[in-house]
């Protein structure tokens, strides 16, 4: 059978591929079928293997087990990624490959703080943070790029309230969701900050490498023994390419004034100390690496910050101030202080958030306290690991209920809102299948996916 291409779109055929001549299967060197394809979307496959890891992740989601169908929806799914590539690649949607390495490195960070060390990552995967990053960065890629394909096909969707209203009454009274408890908690987070002393002795210490680079010693080995980022010892301080507005502003413009091959002195920003070498500039992209020392503050300036932090306490409690306000002035926290200090719930943007998502250390403070309580200054660590100090705000709680639009605006909102972009997401499915070759293996044929 041959395939016919048409002016701008492919003809659409499912069919059993063992035949083609693109089909090829994993083996072992005994020659036996360890993985095989079982669909092609243009030039993206998607082996078994795939789709039973994600059949995996559907099941660890509470899905039901002894659904055919439920693994037909999940290989459709897999499909529907596909295309997005695929689709992405006629349309010239794209990301640049600085927000790709941004979200990698911050990837590797948080699998850092979550299994404890690099050394447990790579015993465990039996491979080091570099060669482990390197295999995932295709991946990760992909993902963003589905992503920006779906942000693109649903830009203009929107809900207004009274479709919100409409969506919440035709759902059967009996079949509204049932939220646990809910919780309206803010905080008012300082960073300590180093005295004068402190801050020159870093200073010091970073001028000390910056001179031993300047003489000769590789900037890649120095930054393997001294730095303080997380996944220096096998980047070498190298974060790769950024573009303008990516980076703390006082890394970004220090960067910028440096010629190639150039190392800046000491700058500071809200990570720590840095010394920066500029290695190349494309356009609007930099590349550099740094050395990064993170300040240990003394338990005099916790103490310092933790004062101001009780005297701020003190003004909200006699109502000189309110906490929303206190929050967007002073707190150093940049994900909460826009929303008045409270933690927003992930998907729908209301500060009324699950208990089963907050910060456990969060959860057991606010368990121990009374509704409209504001706790004393309590010393914390970032997710960075520096430390920090917060009050935290017990405003309110919502015991568990059924969907209430009274209550659960917000979040009946946002199921409306991915009812339309789920629609519309259907809706291009069926007008874009028509533009890739999308093919079947004849042990799926049953799923009916491409009818």
């Amino acid at each position: 059978m041959k395939f016919t291409k048409l002016k701008n779109k492919f003809l659409i055929i499912a069919f059993t591929l063992i035949s083609l001549p693109f089909w090829t299967n994993a083996q072992n060197e005994g020659g036996e079928i360890v993985d095989k394809i079982i669909a092609k979307v243009d030039n993206y496959i998607i082996l078994e293997s795939d789709l039973a890891l994600a059949y995996k992740d559907y099941l660890s989601r509470g899905g039901n087990a002894s659904s055919q169908q439920a693994r037909c929806e999940v290989l459709e799914n897999l499909i529907v990624n596909k295309l997005l590539l695929a689709k992405a690649e006629i349309d010239s949607v794209t990301v640049p490959e600085a927000q790709v390495d941004a979200q990698l490195e911050n990837r590797m960070r948080m699998m850092v703080q979550q299994i404890g060390s690099e050394e447990k990552i790579e015993e465990y995967y039996g491979k080091s943070l570099e060669e482990f990053s390197i295999e995932i960065r295709d991946d990760v890629k992909e993902q963003m790029i589905i992503g920006e394909m779906q942000r693109t096909i649903t830009a203009d969707i929107e809900v207004t309230p009274r479709q919100v209203k409409k969506f919440y009454a035709d759902i059967p009274k009996d079949s509204l969701p049932f939220y646990s408890t809910q919780v309206q908690v803010g905080q008012i987070v300082k960073k300590p900050t180093m005295s004068k002393e402190a801050k020159d002795n870093i200073k010091a210490r970073l001028n000390g490498l910056r001179e031993r680079i300047l003489e000769g010693e590789d900037f890649s080995d120095i930054a393997r023994l001294y730095s303080q980022e997380p996944g220096a010892k096998q980047s070498g301080g190298n974060i790769g390419f950024f573009e303008r507005g990516q980076l703390a502003p006082e890394y970004e413009a220090t960067a910028l004034r440096l010629k190639p091959g150039e190392i800046s002195k000491p700058v500071e920003t809200d990570f720590g100390f840095h010394i920066i070498e500029l290695l190349e500039r494309r356009g609007n992209e930099f590349n550099t690496r740094h050395i990064l020392i993170m300040p240990k503050f003394t338990q005099k300036d916790l103490d310092r910050t933790e004062n101001f932090l009780d005297s701020i306490r003190t003004l909200i409690i006699n109502d000189s101030i309110t906490f929303e306000a206190a929050a967007a002035e002073h707190s150093d926290d940049m994900q909460t202080s826009s929303n008045g200090g409270y933690f927003m719930e992930g998907e729908s943007g209301g500060t009324r958030v699950s208990v089963d998502e907050l910060d456990p250390n969060i959860f057991f403070t606010i368990d121990t306290m009374q509704v409209g309580s504001i706790t004393k200054p309590l010393t914390f660590r970032q997710p960075d690991r520096s430390q920090a100090v917060r009050i935290l705000y017990y405003k309110d709680r919502i015991k568990p209920h059924r969907a209430d639009i009274n209550i659960d605006y917000q979040k009946i909102k946002m199921a409306a809102l991915n009812k339309k972009k789920s629609e519309k997401l259907a809706k291009w499915f069926e007008e874009s299948k028509d533009e890739v070759f999308i093919v079947l293996d004849e042990n799926y044929q049953n799923c009916q996916i491409l009818n």
